[in-house]
């Protein structure tokens, strides 16, 4: 059976979404973005200097392009996948003959394409502030990806696991935006005091902000092999997990 048609179905559906209602979507990390940069980086920056060598604006780039890419390719799947259950239009895909890794690789390509593109456009808007030199294309465009992916992951799990509304804005609240603004985004972990930087090293958005900063910048805290070896480990396992639960029929079934 040729799959390339539902999946691709998914995957336009998806992208049609975010797009049709840009002004909700892309419009909103253009705005916080050119005030993070404001003032993180012109006002606050002028008297922090360098870190690592870089400037402060310069520094700070990486981390707040990869928290977009990170917050939206994570909000596009857990809010579709769960507008789809709450509205029970998942019945027609569970009544089709459409594989689990078909609907998953559609929601999460979707995500990622989000993800991707809210970064291309913080990216856009940080011209305006930084000159942007891309140091390692490869690693910067993988790390990219890698971590959109997961982020979408997890944001299908939420969706399958979630039973209300209520439910889908626990982990991007209470999780996600505490992890990324702990995670190296506005400062240099070597800055922190010596436990400080032990429990910091427990967080594993510190490594991919890390590996996209080395890739544009060439500064890192961490080691990119290992950035890399965690990102797509746990890429592996929620995937395999994100299997299991729709094998199941969690949150989908009931």
């Amino acid at each position: 059976m040729n799959y390339s048609i539902p999946f691709n179905t998914i995957l336009i559906k998806e992208i049609y979404r975010f797009i049709r209602i840009w002004p909700q979507t892309l419009l909103p990390p253009a705005i916080s973005t050119a005030l993070y940069f404001l003032i993180f980086g012109k006002l606050i920056g002028d008297r922090i200097g360098t870190i690592n060598g870089a400037s402060y604006m310069d520094y700070i780039v990486p981390g707040v392009i990869l928290m977009s890419v990170i917050s939206h390719s994570y909000a596009n799947v857990v809010s579709s996948f769960y507008s789809t259950k709450f509205q029970h239009n998942i019945e027609e895909l569970l009544v089709a003959p459409v594989p689990n890794w078909v609907i998953l690789a559609g929601y999460v390509s979707g995500g990622i394409m989000r993800g991707l593109l809210v970064g291309v456009v913080v990216a856009s808007i940080s011209m305006l502030f930084a000159a942007l030199a891309i140091k390692h294309v490869l690693i910067t465009l993988s790390i990219a990806v890698l971590t959109a992916t997961l982020f979408s992951l997890a944001g299908f799990i939420n969706a399958l696991l979630a039973e209300s509304f209520d439910a889908i804005s626990i982990i991007p609240n209470f999780v996600l935006t505490p992890l990324s603004y702990l995670g190296g985004v506005f400062y240099s972990v070597a800055m922190l005091p010596d436990i400080w930087q032990v429990i910091s090293m427990g967080n594993p958005i510190l490594y991919m902000v890390n590996a996209f900063r080395y890739g544009l910048i060439g500064v890192t805290d961490v080691d990119i092999q290992l950035a890399f070896m965690m990102t797509g480990g746990f890429i592996i396992i929620m995937t395999l997990f994100s299997l299991y639960l729709l094998h199941k029929g969690t949150g989908i079934k009931n």
